[in-house]
């Protein structure tokens, strides 16, 4: 009755097709997929939801759904909110849009490019990612130097919590409409409000378990207008640390990130099959990073960039590159820029991978290497079957370090292998101080058993903005 017949799928192929995806998802048993049209549908779903007992999963990325964060646990309804996907505003001026959650990132690049804008993205987002579900969810982006605080580039939403009520977060909150706002020339570039409450905080990382955001407002770079790209390639992962404090310290660089020989090499590789012979072709590291002008003076700027990091990789006795094996500064830029082509780069060495990623610090990063790389000795897995990428985030102050680990699903014996070394892979380094702030399926009991305090202060909130527990049960702590 809310959404109409032709929106709700509960045919047994759509379900399989929507919840595809690794086996984190085996236990999922969804009823229906709701597609809603508008903010007051979906208002009128949670409050439905209220007075019927019903569990509800928010899903705005195209399928499959490799974390598990979006598809029930247990029986429950998945709200599809992919036909939400308006662009509502470009503000050039304030470097910002207004998007709803079913704007992918392929769609926001087309849009924002003919503004001289770029979008930040994550490395490599899969074409039908979700945008919204990405920066609410605190996907890394690759340029540090603009990412100033965990929340970026999220600025302002419209939420509507599990109670069923609308709020509006950051400036975004009034006085007015949005369309009053705009005729004031206000725009939704604060994220904090209204007044001194901070409740975007509370919807990102949460999983779809507080509320469902409906549209936000987002940070846009500016596209330069010159541009280089670089390598710098080590056989140890500690000659490269000082090295990147120092250039992110100063600001230098815009895109920056580091990868191991098979991380890069499945990025670059276009035939699955020559993965392992490019990866051996590689450096075991390497820190890849781009300087750029923008409107004013933009060569000079790349020029004086290129001379100051020229100068840090000399004291630290690193070399500079322009070219590694299969790739030149160019291609990677071009890489960087977009989603990832299919197929995902992920799925691309073996069909099908288990990821492992936390926080940590850059001088803390060669020490949970060592200790990846000892698991997989101890487990037998090859060594080659990993890969190892490091995202510096809020200027290099702290960095997301990611593990993935490739198998192929029609293995049986490989699957359950990579399965027991995720498993025992994602306890180790728990144990060994890394922080799971987006705790995803198993993460969830590691993260919280070791926090009470925290689960007691969720479930506090949790009654307040979800007081009858009707979104996506079972994730988190609840």
């Amino acid at each position: 009755e809310i959404v109409g017949e032709n929106a709700l799928l509960d045919d047994p192929e759509s379900l399989k097709w929507f919840i595809g995806g690794p086996s984190i998802t085996a236990e999922a048993k969804p009823l229906a997929i709701v597609k809603p049209g508008d903010a007051k549908q979906i208002q009128a779903i949670v409050r439905l939801a209220n007075r019927k007992g019903l569990n509800l999963v928010p899903v705005s990325s195209d399928p499959p759904h490799f974390r598990g964060d979006g598809v029930p646990t247990g029986e429950g309804f998945i709200v599809d909110l992919s036909g939400l996907n308006k662009i509502t505003r470009i503000d050039a001026l304030n470097k910002l849009a207004i998007i709803e959650p079913g704007v992918t990132f392929a769609e926001i690049e087309a849009v924002v490019e003919k503004q001289r804008l770029k979008a930040f993205m994550p490395l490599l987002p899969r074409a039908g990612k979700s945008v919204l579900a990405s920066y609410l969810e605190r996907e890394p982006i690759t340029v540090p130097k603009y990412h100033w605080d965990m929340s970026d580039p999220l600025l302002c939403t419209e939420i509507v919590f599990g109670s069923g009520d609308f709020f509006r977060t950051g400036s975004a909150a009034g006085p007015g409409s949005l369309e009053d706002q705009r005729e004031a020339r206000i725009a939704q570039t604060n994220p904090l409000g209204p007044a001194h409450s901070d409740l975007a905080r509370i919807i990102q990382g949460s999983q779809g378990t507080m509320g469902i955001v409906t549209w936000a407002s987002v940070k846009l770079g500016v596209l330069p207008q010159a541009r280089k790209c670089y390598f710098v390639q080590e056989n140890r992962l500690e000659h490269l640390i000082e090295f990147s404090y120092r250039v992110l310290r100063l600001k230098l660089a815009d895109e920056f990130l580091i990868l191991n020989a098979f991380a890069l090499a499945t990025i670059l590789g276009d035939d699955p099959g020559k993965i392992e012979s490019l990866a051996a072709e590689q450096a075991p590291y390497t820190v890849v990073y781009c300087v750029a002008g923008y409107d004013y003076f933009p060569e000079e700027r790349v020029e004086f960039e290129e001379k100051d990091i020229a100068d840090i990789a000399q004291h630290y006795g690193v070399k500079i590159m322009r070219e590694i094996p299969g790739a030149n500064g160019k291609r990677m830029m071009t890489m960087l820029d977009h989603p990832s082509p299919e197929p995902y780069w992920k799925i691309k060495p073996k069909g099908d991978f288990r990821e492992i990623f936390f926080l940590t610090t850059l001088d803390k990063s060669p020490r949970f290497l060592g200790l990846m790389e000892k698991l997989v000795e101890e487990n037998n897995y090859p060594p080659e079957g990993f890969a190892a990428y490091i995202q510096p985030i809020q200027q290099g102050r702290t960095c997301h370090m990611e593990f993935d680990i490739f198998f192929d699903p029609e293995n049986a014996k490989e699957a359950d292998k990579a399965e027991d070394l995720y498993q025992k892979a994602s306890s180790a380094l728990a144990d060994a101080g890394a922080f799971f702030s987006r705790p995803y399926g198993p993460w969830a009991k590691i993260a919280y058993a070791r926090c009470p305090d925290t689960v007691k202060a969720l479930k506090k909130v949790k009654n307040i903005f979800d007081p009858a527990g009707v979104l996506n049960r079972g994730k988190l702590c609840f």
